[in-house]
């Protein structure tokens, strides 16, 4: 079997109080749909997490208009640390998280009226996409981004799922090969380099950057292919100043956006893939396990390293419960791995927790 990126399963939020965290991101982002919640100890963590297993508790979250969920995270046998800087446009890792959105002006407007902490203008990017950058009261930076595909579009919320993130690297040669040759971002929409409009507003928006957006040439065919979307992936490097590790002193799970994972069919050829091109398996579930248990749902996981420090994670899912209350479980195992039907993907809504 060949490999099969389907498209950005989640975005890892890292929390100080996963229940208060999951509230606010339902009320304002409208991420609501529980896909699993699950307390354990991540045992298998150990090469990002100084060694040692660490209790946690996690909820993946989705939205109904479509797009990647978010995997919001609490350590839970340690405190978890937040970074000790102010992060800055470029800093290396997951700088910003891009949301979708098919009407720009009435979320800027929603979030106005709700009092959030807006960072810039409605404005263009350097194609004349409309986005706007706003900050969450937990210090992480999101994009706002104009994209007209939209899942269910009989949903009250204005936004909708992850379309993708902003990356700092420091050398941009050395970590385009990750997200152009492994994740298969083969069409770059820009490569401009200058101080940005569009980003002012932005903490450290006043550098130079070279800034390069990403985006899949193909149609993706996994089974929540049709959930997920289009993603773009946009490389930020900043030119006069020394950029700073985000995790630097801190372990996975610690406060702030913690791995970008994708979903995929292939685990076993792609583990070879992966190595052969210099970036090997970190951790990697099914070398423990024949399919690792994640309260609800199972799967295996594994993760590479970008040069940058970036942590991206890869699922192949074997089973998710559909509609738990009837016990109707989907083995994909069994059924293959070909794009689910929009009436069955739409049983998700069926999961949404509003309170």
């Amino acid at each position: 079997m060949g490999v099969k990126i389907n498209g950005i399963q989640q975005l890892g939020v890292g929390v100080e109080d996963v229940h208060e965290a999951w509230k606010w991101y339902r009320k304002h982002f409208s991420m609501d749909i529980r896909m699993f919640e699950d307390e354990a100890v991540a045992e298998l963590m150990l090469a990002h997490t100084d060694g040692k297993p660490r209790a946690r508790h996690a909820v993946l979250a989705l939205n109904m208009r479509g797009g990647g969920g978010f995997e919001i995270w609490q350590h839970k046998g340690k405190k978890p640390e937040p970074a000790a800087f102010d992060i800055l446009l470029g800093d290396l890792g997951i700088n910003i998280g891009k949301i979708k959105t098919d009407n720009v002006e009435a979320t800027y407007k929603k979030f106005a009226a709700e009092g959030l902490n807006l960072l810039t203008k409605v404005n263009r990017d350097p194609v004349g996409n409309n986005h706007f950058y706003m900050k969450d009261i937990y210090g992480n930076m999101w994009e706002f981004k104009n994209d007209k595909e939209v899942f269910r579009k009989r949903e009250k919320s204005l936004s909708g799922g992850v379309l993708g993130a902003v990356i700092g690297v420091k050398n941009m040669e050395k970590s385009l090969p990750v997200y152009q040759d492994i994740l298969k971002y083969d069409k770059i929409i820009y490569d401009k380099t200058e101080v940005f409009d569009d980003l002012q507003g932005v903490p450290g928006s006043d550098k130079k950057i070279r800034r390069i957006l990403l985006k899949h040439s193909d149609i993706k065919s996994g089974a929540f292919s049709p959930f997920f979307g289009q993603s773009v992936i946009e490389l930020i490097q900043v030119l006069n100043r020394e950029p700073k590790d985000i995790y630097a002193g801190r372990i996975w799970g610690d406060p702030g956006f913690i791995h970008l994972c994708f979903d995929i069919n292939g685990m076993d050829a792609f583990r070879e893939t992966v190595k052969n091109m210099g970036h090997p398996f970190t951790v990697d579930s099914a070398k423990a396990l024949e399919s690792f248990d994640m309260g609800e749902a199972a799967g295996n996981f594994a993760y590479i390293k970008a040069p940058e420090g970036t942590l991206i994670e890869f699922v192949e899912t074997h089973r998710i419960p559909l509609l738990k209350k009837l016990n109707w479980y989907l083995d994909f195992r069994k059924r293959g791995n070909h794009p689910l039907p929009n009436w069955m993907l739409k049983l998700f809504r069926f999961k949404r927790v509003k309170k």
